[in-house]
């Protein structure tokens, strides 16, 4: 081992501390014997010695008065003077030695009080001690539990494990295609798009909207209301004008400003980039597949320190995200939204010549957002991809119970378990197929069109399930830090619990 490990070193002492008391029971043991042994000699001994003292006493007709109890000076000299006979011998047995401890020490302590004692008593604390810790059988329990929980495997499916996968998988595409269809068009994007104005009334009343005049659109009130209390620097929404950015960011326009500002993503990435955008007073952008940063007005966040300042970053960042969710006040129809999280990542692919006009695919997607590919529809998407990974979970579920007869315990359908990793995987690339071949018949070739029709969730899921099929296939056989970790934190929350 490159460094030690204390509380493995910790434990070989602890260890030949074990041992060095069985050995010492074992001595003890061996001493109590032998002690047992010569007092059950010596009994014997002086039973044939009273017997025959007995014996010749009477022969002799001499006798004791029973209430003597002075014995004669001659048997006394007598006693004193005889030879007496080499004396038992048991050697001494030694204290057990022990590292100081008492229930005030530090850890640091008791290390450095375990090493000497381990130097003392020639404990080898270098090289791997789970040698020297373990037994053969329980290293053999040990290697087979690690292999069997905690390493990756090939999945070992059946012919109806794909059956039931790519029936799910089909369930989920036909609910896409039917359900889903175009932004705006599809009952889920309709259902999703009041779900968002229900969200965004909800959360302008925890604010203190008041809600919308007599006979005016609740939903636009609400984002009117959040414009207004939720104002940030980084709003630009033109190439030129008023609100512009002096022709820095190319074809720039209030239906696409929402996708290639960096702030108004929903993500790890736009509370970044908004945050840094309102304490340095500017702008970021995504344009011609480069990241453009420009300058803004002053604009000064509340707060006394820096930590409060970041606070009312995040809340800010939050609230405008909000009234960009549902579109604009003033929009006439559905509006801009937000984009679907990393989707505005896509503009820095700036390659490729698609359509007759020869546009890069980060102006392909660029259209297909302005066209209402946006986080309400994002949520629409997501739909089919959850039913299909319920469905396939529950049907993995119900066939190792009912059809392999395994125990409830067996039947938790976690990630790592490879069956029903393969089972996803062919679900979900079902769905994808499906969903691809819906997007290429209706589309006439159209990339913008082929694009609005395909579904990123389940193509992302299915992207990321592959990934770990590959992983798993390369890695057969070696440990799954996942799984150890999945593992471990549930040990630590039974023992927090208890």
């Amino acid at each position: 081992m490159e460094k030690k490990d204390s509380q493995a070193s910790a434990m070989l002492v602890q260890k030949h501390q074990l041992d060095s008391s069985d050995s010492k029971i074992s001595e003890l043991d061996v001493a109590l014997n032998a002690l047992l042994g010569a007092q059950k000699g010596n009994d014997q001994a002086l039973d044939g010695m009273l017997a025959d003292m007995e014996a010749l006493l009477a022969e002799s007709g001499v006798s004791f008065d029973a209430q003597a109890t002075e014995i004669s000076v001659d048997m006394l000299s007598y006693v004193n003077d005889g030879s007496t006979s080499e004396r038992f011998y048991i050697p001494q047995i030694s204290l057990l030695d022990a590292p100081a401890f008492d229930e005030n020490i530090s850890w640091d302590s008791y290390v450095s009080n375990v090493e000497k004692y381990a130097s003392e008593h020639d404990i080898d604390l270098q090289n791997d001690p789970f040698d020297r810790l373990l037994t053969p059988t329980q290293r053999i329990s040990l290697e087979k539990r690690i292999k069997d929980e905690f390493t990756y495997k090939n999945a070992n499916c059946d012919k109806y494990d794909y059956l039931l996968a790519g029936t799910c998988g089909v369930i989920g595409g036909l609910i896409d295609v039917f359900f889903v269809g175009l932004p705006g068009q599809g009952k889920l994007t309709t259902f999703t798009d009041k779900a968002v104005d229900q969200s965004v009334q909800m959360f302008a009343k925890a604010f203190g909207w008041k809600g919308a005049a007599e006979g005016g659109d609740a939903t636009k009130s609400a984002i009117g209301f959040l414009e207004r209390n939720f104002k940030v620097n980084y709003d630009q929404a033109t190439t030129y004008g008023k609100n512009g950015t002096d022709g820095l960011v190319d074809n720039l326009s209030p239906k696409n400003h929402h996708l290639k500002s960096l702030g108004h993503s929903p993500d790890l990435v736009g509370l970044f980039f908004s945050i840094l955008n309102q304490f340095t007073n500017t702008s970021t952008f995504v344009s011609n597949g480069k990241i453009i940063t420009i300058e803004t007005e002053s604009f000064e966040l509340q707060g006394s320190n820096f930590i409060s300042k970041v606070f009312c970053g995040f809340v800010n960042w939050l609230g405008h995200l909000f009234s960009d969710m549902a579109g604009s006040s003033g929009a006439s129809s559905r509006g801009a939204g937000i984009p679907i999280p990393f989707y505005n990542w896509l503009l820095l692919i700036n390659v490729g010549e698609f359509g007759k006009h020869k546009q890069t695919f980060a102006t392909i997607a660029t259209k297909v957002f302005e066209q209402g590919y946006d986080f309400r529809h994002g949520l629409a998407m997501a739909i089919p991809v959850l039913i299909t990974e319920l469905l396939t979970r529950v049907m993995w579920v119900c066939k190792k119970r009912f059809y392999h007869k395994a125990d409830w315990a067996d039947c938790i359908p976690t990630a790592n378990n490879p069956e029903l990793r393969r089972m996803l995987l062919v679900a979900h690339g079902s769905l994808c197929l499906v969903d691809a071949g819906d997007a290429a018949l209706r589309s006439g070739g159209d990339m913008v069109q082929f694009l609005l029709r395909t579904n990123l969730i389940g193509w992302v899921r299915f992207g990321h399930l592959a990934y770990k099929e590959v992983i798993a296939w390369h890695k057969a056989g070696h440990i799954n830090a996942d799984a150890v970790d999945e593992y471990l934190e549930r040990e630590y929350s039974q023992m927090l619990v208890k």
